[in-house]
This record gives C-alpha cells, structure tokens and sequence, in this order.
C-alpha cells in the first residue's frame, strides 16, 4: 500500500493541528509526524541529504555507493542521482570496485571537503531554525536519546542535525515494524489508519481525515487503497445519505490487532533501549514541543 506522503509531496500531513493523543503515545507514530515536519523544505531536504552523503565519506565511515545508500536510508535510485549531482559538482570520484564490478566506490576531493564544511555551516543554521521551540540543552538531549536509539549502526551520528537524526530513527523504526508485519502483506503505516476507522466507524471519510490529521486528498488515497486490500467496508451514512460511511470488515480487525501487537512490541522495545519509561517519556515530550503549536480555533 503506498504512502500518501511520499506520493503527494509533504502536504498529506497537516501541521499546526492537534494530533490524536491515541496515537502520538506511540513513538512510531510521533516519529513519523516528527519526520514529515523537518523534511517539509524539500531544497533543504536535498541540501542535507547531500551534506550526509559528504559528511559519511569525509568520516570514513563508507566508500561503497550501496552501503551508503542503505546507511543513510536513501532510495538506491534517489542515490545514484544524488551521486551524479556530487560528482558534476567535482566533490565526489566514483569509480568501479575492482572486488565487485557491480559496485561503486566513492572517494571523497578536495573541493568536496571544503564543501562539507560549507554545507554543515547551512544544515546547522536550517537546524536551530526548525527546532527554535526547544533550548540548546532540549536540543541536545533530543540529540542525545535519539544517538541512543539508533546505537552502534549510525557512528557518524554525532556530526549530524536533528533532521537527519529523525529520518534516520523514523527509517529505523519504519523498518523493524515492517519486518514484524510482512508475513500479513501490512506495512506499519497501516496502523494509523485502521485504528481511526476502527474508533470512529461507521464514519465518513472526512472524519477520518481530521483524525488523522492528513489533508482529504490523502484520506481518500487511504481509504481507496484499504477497501481494495478488503480492509475497510463503505456503507451509506445514516446522517446523510450523499456520502459513505467507513467501517471495518472483519478481515481488517483481524489485521488491525496484528498491527496493534507489533506496535506495542515495537514501543516495549523502544523503552528498554533509551533505558526506560522515563526516558522515552522524555522523547515523546521533546518532539511534541518540536512540532508546530496547534493554531488557535475561530469562535
């Protein structure tokens, strides 16, 4: 099923609204919303994806192309486009590793070193502008927990911003729930949408929409998708009979239970990671007041 998010570009997530306490108890979840918020620039998003991609080779932490793109979670064919912008630009060699000609190795010029340090000036100030709603020591406790998180797989996580330590714990997080629900032909996505439908329905779309706080558009990608997967039933609203009434079948309780058990495990596991309810407490209340405030309602 895909992401409306990935395929509408950032606005199938609205900011500025209150967000369904239900779900934000869940870090996943949180993560997910915390993510589509420091990505929303997609200029700034390209800029830091390429200072991670200069900042990894310069740290030594790399040199295949494949590995970095599976290190920094990038699409292998975002990767090799971003590749061929960095070499144009004379920062990166690329050139056939002779122990795998399927593979690339990358090496890092001198002008690209000069780069990194350019563009880490630029990825720094876009950080302390996206996270203006936390103190320098929030913001490095923030840091901190989410280093935590993404443990021993990501050591060049100490040079990175908070933008790039929240796609890498979302991408983390995305892929364990994933791997935990597969067998079933779910995603962990999933779980956002069937656990509205399962609360509110029967309901029309719309209301599905503001609790989940996604734009119409997006709610209604969902809701195409989920009937297909014979996930989700329409009925007709008894309120109006004009619109459809949402609810799930059983097939799609069956399912929601399934993503239900792998999001708490996922969330057990999160605790004894960070070492603990308190910490994880901690994080849930740094990247709540990351996000936009709720904009205030018009009596």
């Amino acid at each position: 099923m895909p992401d409306p998010g990935e395929h509408m570009g950032e606005t199938a997530e609205l900011s500025g609204v209150e967000l369904a306490p239900e779900l934000t108890r869940y870090l996943p979840y949180l993560m997910r919303r915390a993510f589509v918020y420091v990505a929303a620039n997609a200029d700034q998003r390209t800029r830091s994806r390429e200072y991670a991609v200069l900042a990894s080779l310069a740290d030594h932490q790399v040199s295949s192309q494949q590995e970095l793109a599976e290190r920094l979670e990038i699409n292998r064919t975002i990767m090799v486009k971003l590749i061929d912008r960095l070499q144009d630009a004379g920062y990166v060699t690329r050139t056939r590793n002779p122990n795998n000609r399927r593979s690339y190795a990358l090496s890092l010029t001198d002008p690209g070193r000069t780069a990194v340090n350019e563009m880490r000036r630029s990825v720094m100030a876009h950080d302390e502008l996206i996270t203006a709603a936390l103190r320098p020591e929030e913001r490095e406790r923030l840091h901190d927990l989410l280093r935590t998180v993404l443990g021993e797989q990501d050591r060049t996580a100490n040079s990175m911003s908070t933008e790039y330590l929240i796609t890498q714990v979302f991408a983390l997080l995305r892929r364990r729930g994933d791997a935990m629900v597969s067998d079933v032909g779910l995603r962990l996505r999933n779980f956002a949408s069937l656990f509205a439908i399962g609360k509110l329905g029967p309901c029309p779309q719309q209301q599905i929409a503001r609790y989940l706080a996604v734009t119409e558009p997006a709610a209604a990608q969902i809701v195409d998708e989920l009937v297909q997967n014979g996930f989700v039933a329409r009925g007709q609203d008894p309120a109006d009979r004009r619109r459809y009434a949402l609810e799930l079948t059983d097939l799609g309780r069956q399912r929601l239970a399934t993503l239900h058990d792998a999001v708490e495990r996922l969330q057990a596991d999160l605790v004894r990671t960070v070492g603990g309810p308190e910490n994880e407490e901690e994080i849930h209340t740094l990247l709540h007041k990351l996000l936009p405030p709720e904009a205030p309602k018009q009596n």
